[in-house]
């Protein structure tokens, strides 16, 4: 099923401001809140495209993706285009943890509406890793897959990402209780309402590490690398990112992995160059080839292809190859090759060459040729100051 336009879900136009933008999904998010539609799947659905549109719309990087590439491009994940399936993959858990303090505390999650609830403990979350990949033509044409080695912060192998020493390592959190999270009452615009936050003390983890582990000092993490497959769909372009779930930098305590965002760069080809989905190529003929025609070959992404040039042809005109460019990368097609025709003229002649040139240029098709040509500039001339 194909995705709204992220724009549609908010109902905000595309010269919306980030203000705008986060009171429109505020509003949604209330409107389709679970706690307000209980048992509503509809209602659940339309709660986490909303939360979906609003990752994309303000985020300014995404969000020009989006404008420039559409869905695929902007809301990449798992590797490339998983993103979060029209909602279907982003968790209430994500939701709650990455766009909660936009509700103004007053939803803990689930029952969280009218009146207090278990609340939920913060997730640590590891921070984002960028790098940059250089793909040439052949590669992009056809989507590649990369294998690079990555320095990071990984989880410690040693406490399996936990930062304790051992499993006694560990106490009860005495400003919680154990709960990892603390009771307030807070004034929304819905009244007082009764809400729990995580417990700074413990950050929400309900318990305190007396004992920490000897190889990370407690963190979770250590210094590292991994070796990390990148599967980079055909007809990426130069800047475009692309998001790589959870191979970012691991998180304090064994929380959730950060991701790895891969930008794109283009290596500049030998012969074509790109314009969109289309590649131009700089055809270089002979006054011979011009005049007689001949059949010529130039090259394409992989191989070669032969055109004809038809006697009498002029320089500039553009010969086009359907469907021998590059994939478009939301799936609409391929662009052409566009050889566009540059006649050679040689600077240096022989006394013999000028001799024949000036026969020929006193011919009579050479003549008829000439005023031709000046026709064609005097009507162009004319219509340009009409």
């Amino acid at each position: 099923m194909a995705k709204r336009d992220y724009y549609e879900v908010l109902g905000v136009t595309k010269g919306a401001n980030a203000d705008e933008i986060k009171k429109a999904y505020r509003k949604a998010a209330i409107k389709h809140h679970p706690d307000k539609n209980p048992g509503d799947k509809e209602a659940e659905d339309k709660f986490k495209e909303a939360a979906e549109a609003y990752d994309i719309l303000s985020n300014q990087d995404k969000k020009a993706r989006y404008d420039q590439f559409g869905h695929q491009a902007a809301n990449s994940g798992g590797g490339y285009g998983g993103g979060y399936g029209g909602g279907g993959g982003f968790s209430m858990d994500d939701i709650f943890s990455n766009f909660g303090d936009i509700f103004g505390g007053q939803f803990g999650g689930f029952g969280g509406f009218n009146g207090g609830s278990a609340g939920r403990a913060p997730v640590n979350q590891g921070s984002d890793l960028r790098i940059k990949v250089k793909l040439n033509l052949k590669e992009i044409a056809n989507g590649t897959t990369k294998k690079l080695k990555i320095n990071k912060m990984i989880s410690c192998d040693k406490c399996k990402g936990s930062g304790a020493k051992d499993s006694n390592s560990y106490s009860t959190c005495s400003s919680c209780n154990g709960s990892g999270h603390v009771t307030q009452i807070v004034n929304t615009f819905f009244g007082k309402t009764q809400t729990t936050k995580a417990c700074p003390t413990c950050h929400g983890e309900g318990k305190i590490i007396t004992s920490p582990c000897d190889k990370c000092k407690g963190n979770g993490n250590i210094k590292g690398e991994e070796v990390i497959e990148i599967k980079i769909p055909a007809g990426v372009g130069e800047g475009i990112q692309l998001s790589v779930s959870g191979k970012g930098n691991a998180a304090f305590h064994g929380g959730i992995n950060g991701d790895l965002l891969v930008l794109i760069e283009e290596e500049k080809d030998k012969y074509l160059i790109r314009d969109g989905n289309d590649l131009i190529y700089n055809l270089n003929i002979t006054i011979p080839t011009a005049l007689l025609g001949d059949s010529i070959e130039i090259p394409l992404v992989e191989g070669k292809a032969k055109v004809k040039i038809e006697p009498g042809t002029h320089s500039g005109k553009v010969l086009r190859l359907k469907g021998k460019g590059l994939p478009d990368i939301n799936g609409y097609g391929r662009g052409d090759i566009l050889a566009v025709i540059d006649i050679a003229v040689p600077s240096k002649l022989t006394s013999e060459e000028k001799s024949l040139i000036s026969q020929l240029a006193n011919s009579a098709s050479f003549k008829k040729a000439e005023c031709s040509e000046k026709q064609n500039i005097f009507e162009r001339m004319h219509n340009f100051f009409r």
